[in-house]
C-alpha cells in the first residue's frame, strides 16, 4: 500500500496544510507550577512536531472547574495566555500550524483540583466508577479514584458557555491557528450526551436534541469569536471508558455531525474508541458520518502511515491524527516518508516530569 496520500496538501478550513498527517491531542501534564502555565520547554517539544500538517494541542482547560489532572495547562489567566504564546510563536517559528483543544471534563476529576476544594460538576450527580484524576498528595503525584460530583444547575450552564467563548478568545490572542472542541472521551460534553451520564429533566436532558445542547451552544460560542472556519470538533461514539454507556451513541452523533456541517465548522476529529478497548467503527457509521457531515474528517486511532493512508484512500477520511508515534518520534512525518523505522514510545514517561520522554527523542539525523 502506498502512502502517498498522506503527503497531498489539505484545505482544512481556513488553513492550507502541507500534508495529511495530523499530531493528536496528548495530555502530557507538565504544565509550569502554580499556575498550570506552558514553558519553553513545551515550546521546544511543539515545535520539534511543528512538520505535522496540524498539531492539535493536548486538551486544555477552560476554567478551574475543567480540570481533572494536574499539571495540565489552563488557558483562562493572562499567565497561561502568554505561556501558549511562548508555544505557538515557536511553531509558527519552525514553519508549523497548531490548533488548541479546549476542554472540561465534567465529573473526570477530584476536590483537590477545584477551587476551594468544591466537588466537581457533571450533568447528573452520578460518580464515574472507573475514572481516576491525577492529583498531588503529600507524598506525590498520584492517580486517585474521581469524587462524587454535583449536578449543575440549569443557571450555572450559560457562566460554562461563557467560559468556551473566553476560552476561544484567549486562545486566539495566544496566536493559535485553529479551535477544537472536545466532546469526546467521556468528558463534561459527551456526559451531557450519554443517555446513563444525563438524567436530566430540565432542556439539557431527555431527549436526543437536549442532550446535544450544550455542545452547540458550547461550539456556536466558539464559531462566533473565531469563525466557522477555524473550528474543529472531536466526538468518540460508542467511546466506553470513563463509564460512558450510551445507548444512542450513533444517533446522537450522526445528529450533531449534521448540526455541525450547518455551522460550517470545518473539520470533525473522530477519536475511534478501539484504542482504549471498545468497538472497531463500521463502515456503515464512517459512511454516514462522512454523509452527515459536509467538511473535513480526521480519524484517531492506532493507525499506522499504510492504514492511515488506505483510510484516505477509502474516501471516509481527509487526515490522519497521530498520538503515541508523535510522542517518540518529532520526525514521524519524515520517518512516514522514508519508510523509517519509528522509535518507541515509553509509557513510563507519558505523564509528569521534565524534559526526559519529552524533548530528547531522537530524530532521524541524530541516529544517523
Amino acid at each position: 500500500m502506498t502512502t502517498t496520500t498522506l503527503f497531498t496538501p489539505l484545505q482544512l478550513g481556513a488553513l492550507e496544510l502541507p500534508n495529511r498527517i495530523i499530531m493528536a491531542p496528548l495530555t502530557r501534564s507538565r504544565a509550569s507550577q502554580p499556575g498550570d502555565v506552558p514553558t519553553e520547554m513545551n515550546a521546544r517539544y511543539y515545535a520539534q512536531r511543528a512538520s505535522a500538517g496540524l498539531i492539535i494541542s493536548e486538551a486544555t482547560q477552560i476554567s478551574r472547574q475543567g480540570q481533572g489532572y494536574a499539571f495540565t495547562p489552563g488557558i483562562y489567566t493572562d499567565a497561561q495566555v502568554q505561556g501558549w504564546r511562548l508555544v505557538t510563536d515557536a511553531v509558527h517559528a519552525a514553519g508549523g500550524r497548531i490548533a488548541m483543544q479546549l476542554w472540561h471534563v465534567g465529573r473526570i476529576s477530584h476536590h483537590l483540583l477545584q477551587e476551594g476544594g468544591q466537588p466537581p460538576v457533571a450533568p447528573s450527580a452520578i460518580r464515574s466508577e472507573t475514572g481516576e484524576s491525577f492529583v498531588v498528595l503529600p507524598e506525590g503525584p498520584k492517580r486517585v479514584p474521581c469524587d462524587m460530583p454535583r449536578a449543575l444547575e440549569t443557571s450555572e450552564i450559560p457562566g460554562i458557555i461563557a467560559d468556551y467563548a473566553r476560552a476561544a478568545k484567549n486562545a486566539l490572542s495566544a496566536g493559535f491557528d485553529m479551535l477544537e472542541l472536545h466532546s469526546a472521551n467521556g468528558y463534561l460534553l459527551q456526559q451531557f450526551l450519554s443517555t446513563n451520564t444525563n438524567q436530566r429533566t430540565d432542556q439539557y436532558g431527555g431527549s436526543m436534541e437536549n442532550r446535544a445542547r450544550i455542545v452547540l451552544e458550547a461550539l456556536d460560542a466558539i464559531i462566533a469569536v473565531a469563525g466557522a472556519q477555524r473550528v474543529g470538533v472531536r466526538i468518540s461514539p460508542h467511546f466506553n471508558r470513563h463509564d460512558i454507556r450510551d445507548e444512542q451513541t450513533e444517533e446522537i452523533h450522526l445528529y450533531l455531525a449534521e448540526q455541525f456541517s450547518k455551522r460550517g465548522v470545518a473539520y470533525l476529529h473522530i477519536a475511534e474508541p478501539d484504542w482504549a478497548g471498545g468497538p472497531s467503527l463500521s463502515d456503515a457509521l464512517r459512511q454516514q458520518l462522512r454523509a452527515a457531515f459536509t467538511g473535513r474528517i480526521i480519524v484517531c486511532g492506532n493507525y499506522t502511515a499504510e492504514s492511515g493512508a488506505a483510510r484516505i484512500a477509502s474516501g471516509l477520511a481527509d487526515a490522519v491524527a497521530y498520538g503515541r508515534p508523535f510522542i517518540a518520534n518529532p520526525d514521524l512525518v519524515e520517518r512516514f516518508r522514508l519508510g523509517a523505522a519509528l522509535n518507541k514510545p515509553d509509557p513510563a514517561t507519558f505523564y509528569g516530569g521534565g524534559e526526559h520522554g519529552y524533548t530528547d527523542y531522537p530524530a532521524l539525523e541524530t541516529v544517523a
